[in-house]
């Protein structure tokens, strides 16, 4: 089952707080050994299934120790990371040393603490300010200075069953019309228009929120907003939730099943034909491969699509968003280590390498994609396409605002709560008053990451 990895946003209660931190010290004493007269690295990493998980081990684990011999590093595997490295951090534990974070926003968090090490040294060293594509290296740091750099690309698009739309004779959509037009029928064949669900994970709602923001509202209306330069309850983030609601209210969002279904769920519906789409983040390329495989005679049948714009808004458009973050535990003792593991994480080697067995996960935030998708095969081949097209239309400007990169965290959480438009328990009016009230409050905190300028309107 698809579960996405909760965000370090959450509170630990004092119970778990002094269990983890237990554990934590009892760690950095087991971790201070050494092999082979190598200075020893942790990384924390979520609980990936074991077969991502062997291909972290042979690609990034026994792929960096064979690089140098200097360093060893070792990853720990738990669904528990956001906790236990809140919990390090707040410690000013030694380990981990390489701190995998929730995205840029988390950074904001943490700096002000004295939590994570600056790594403008680090970056003129390795020359990653020219290897990065400059919004996301933006995004990383504080008062100019970097902090972290995620590790992969994500923006929201609709994925799409090649076999489905030629059986019905169906287009590949490239406009909202189309993509309405397609699901309205797919609903009178006794299809879902497209399959989603936020079953045991209700952030799923922000991927519409990301969608009707960027393609509706557009790029230019949200940067005002993040700025506190105009309210959320402006007419453009009225006409965005408006539209969404009647999106969900039309049954395009999964019909009924909408809280029923997972991402798991939803990838086997399309993989068995009872829906031509799956509107998801680009990181759902990972989670296609149980159902879309050579076993199974269908590895092409998987297009991807950016989400299509609305009115005069460019396309192709992208919401511009990341994975997850890396950087340096302030309270390292090998921060050179760690360092170059970054390094090592972020370049196009890794990338293509990671991205051959394991598609979605690892779209390093390149400025400048080297790998070509004729190098690929099936679903990794999908996937290297789809974030190329992006590099390509972020380096022109064609981006707009994803949730998890940036928008601050309290802000984030509100926006979660726009199923109860769709529900009608609130109004538009009423939902956009709070989203408007937590903003301020966190703008004024200074918590909204640094925010690159897309390209102008028109």
């Amino acid at each position: 089952m698809y579960v996405r990895r909760p965000t370090r946003r959450t509170a630990v209660s004092a119970l778990l707080l002094l269990a983890v931190v237990a554990a934590v010290i009892a760690s950095s004493a087991s971790s201070a050994t050494h092999a082979g007269g190598r200075q020893q690295l942790t990384m924390w990493f979520w609980g990936a299934p074991p077969s991502d998980q062997a291909t972290m081990k042979k690609i990034l684990i026994d792929g960096f120790n064979n690089s140098q011999n200097k360093y060893s590093l070792s990853v720990t595997f738990n669904n528990a990371v956001d906790k236990n490295v809140q919990v390090a951090l707040a410690a000013n534990q030694g380990q981990p040393d390489v701190v995998y974070g929730s995205g840029p926003s988390f950074v904001t968090e943490y700096v002000p603490e004295g939590k994570l090490a600056n790594m403008d040294a680090y970056s003129k060293q390795y020359g990653w300010q020219k290897r990065i594509l400059a919004p996301i290296y933006k995004s990383g740091t504080v008062n100019g200075h970097l902090y972290a750099l995620p590790n992969s690309l994500d923006t929201i698009g609709i994925f799409y069953n090649k076999a489905v739309l030629k059986k019905h004779g169906w287009p590949i959509p490239k406009t909202i019309t189309q993509l309405e037009s397609v699901m309205k029928q797919a609903q009178a064949a006794g299809l879902y228009a497209s399959v989603t669900g936020n079953k045991g994970w209700r952030p799923v709602n922000l991927d519409y929120v990301n969608a009707f923001l960027t393609h509706l509202a557009g790029p230019q209306a949200v940067y005002k907003a993040l700025q506190g330069k105009l309210p959320w309850t402006a007419p453009p983030f009225v006409a965005a939730v408006n539209k969404s609601a009647e999106w969900f209210q039309s049954g395009f969002l999964g019909g009924k099943d909408y809280t029923n279904l997972n991402f798991d769920d939803a990838a086997q519906l399309m993989a068995q034909g009872r829906s031509p789409f799956f509107i998801a983040p680009a990181l759902t390329f990972q989670f296609l491969a149980q159902y879309f495989n050579p076993q199974n005679h269908n590895v092409n049948d998987v297009g991807f699509e950016p989400f299509p714009s609305i009115g005069n808004l460019p396309y192709p458009l992208y919401t511009l968003s990341t994975v997850d973050s890396l950087s340096i535990n302030a309270n390292s003792a090998n921060k050179d280590g760690a360092a170059e593991v970054i390094n090592y994480i972020m370049s196009p080697k890794f990338m293509k390498e990671m991205t051959e067995q394991w598609p979605g996960y690892w779209g390093v935030p390149l400025a400048k994609m080297t790998a070509k998708p004729s190098e690929f095969q099936g679903l990794s081949r999908a996937y290297v396409s789809a974030i190329s097209e992006m590099i390509k239309a972020v380096n022109a400007g064609r981006f707009g605002y994803g949730d998890s990169t940036f928008f601050p965290p309290a802000t984030e959480q509100k926006w979660v709560d726009i199923d109860t438009v769709w529900e009608k328990t609130q109004s538009t009016q009423s939902f956009l008053a709070s989203v408007e009230s937590t903003f301020k409050q966190e703008l004024a905190k200074h918590l909204v990451p640094p925010l690159p300028s897309p390209a102008p309107a028109g």
